[in-house]
């Protein structure tokens, strides 16, 4: 009799005991004080808000804690569990991160015509990754400048890339290298480079606008950064805290449209910053976005055959 009520009293005390609340960790491939970070931060809030006693997230910071090229590697390892990165600073882990700046459609777009269920079989075979929410949309890449051109042409010239433009740049002739986000102000402020790469936003963060001269238009590609998880943590996550995570993701992600705004104002703020607009004549504007587009995808196609013409269907228009 005493052993049914120690199990009976068991029982009632199981049924009744909170769910256990699990942590994750999240790293950023960006410094701290860039928009990014300090958006996503803010998300984080609102998670650990909301998810008090299901899910909270726990920022352990930006490359000071981990280096911006090694994030991927700590994803996929399990270092740690999460990563706000871009697809080009884990092309060290699969080629195809990269592929992500060549899309024409929309974060949401993706999510109805199959591109995020193919981009997480990809990231799953590869990289035992999860690609949670892509949480920067709208924004063009853009060729920064402190000596001024009136062609597409980088003859002579010294230009910080990532992967996400290194053959454009290479075609117009640049010589290129290679440096973190974080050393690109000294090498401007050197002469070591003459110019870089980077989006119509978040220079500001970084007060590369005071080294900077001239903005190069138009832009190309499609920056893109998102939310990255190591696929075995996301799926030992008990049910209630996945979906709750999956939710609070995509709610990150349809903000999106925030950035056509945004990236408006940041170029009215950089031609107040006394940054000047190179603008090209029509024809060779467009010429200059579709060799863009043509490197890119030539590129893609020659890194990964298997996928690349897959993501294409899901990612130009």
């Amino acid at each position: 009799m005493k052993r049914t009520l120690c199990f009976a009293a068991a029982a009632l005390f199981a049924a009744g005991a909170p769910a256990q609340e699990t942590t994750l960790r999240l790293v950023s491939a960006f410094p701290e004080n860039q928009f990014y970070v300090k958006r996503t931060v803010e998300w984080i809030e609102k998670v650990n808000k909301e998810g008090k006693g299901t899910l909270q997230i726990n920022f352990i910071g930006g490359p000071k804690a981990i280096p911006t090229f090694e994030v991927g590697k700590a994803v996929q390892s399990g270092v740690v569990d999460i990563g706000l990165s871009t697809g080009a600073f884990y092309t060290n882990v699969m080629p195809e991160a990269d592929i992500l700046k060549l899309a024409e459609t929309s974060a949401a777009e993706q999510r109805k015509n199959g591109g995020y269920e193919l981009i997480n079989k990809i990231w799953a075979e590869k990289a035992n990754m999860r690609y949670l929410a892509k949480v920067v949309d709208f924004t063009p890449f853009h060729l920064y400048l402190n000596r001024k051109i009136d062609k597409p042409d980088l003859t002579g010239l010294k230009i910080r890339i990532t992967p996400v433009y290194r053959e454009f740049f290479q075609s117009m002739n640049a010589q290129v290298m290679t440096t973190a986000p974080g050393e690109v102000y000294t090498a401007l402020e050197r002469g070591v480079i003459d110019g870089y790469g980077w989006p119509i936003h978040a220079l500001f963060d970084l007060n590369w606008q005071e080294k900077t001269k001239y903005r190069v238009d138009p832009g190309f590609y499609n920056a893109e950064v998102g939310l990255i998880m190591n696929l075995d943590k996301y799926k030992a996550l008990p049910a209630k805290a996945r979906q709750f995570l999956d939710r609070e993701a995509l709610a990150y992600e349809k903000q999106n449209d925030f950035w056509k705004k945004y990236n408006q104002e940041e170029a009215q703020r950089q031609a107040k910053a006394g940054i000047q607009t190179i603008s090209f004549d029509a024809a060779t504007s467009k010429a200059y976005v579709e060799k863009a587009n043509e490197i890119g995808w030539q590129n893609a196609t020659k890194a990964s055959p298997q996928w690349a013409p897959q993501l294409k269907k899901v990612l130009a228009r």
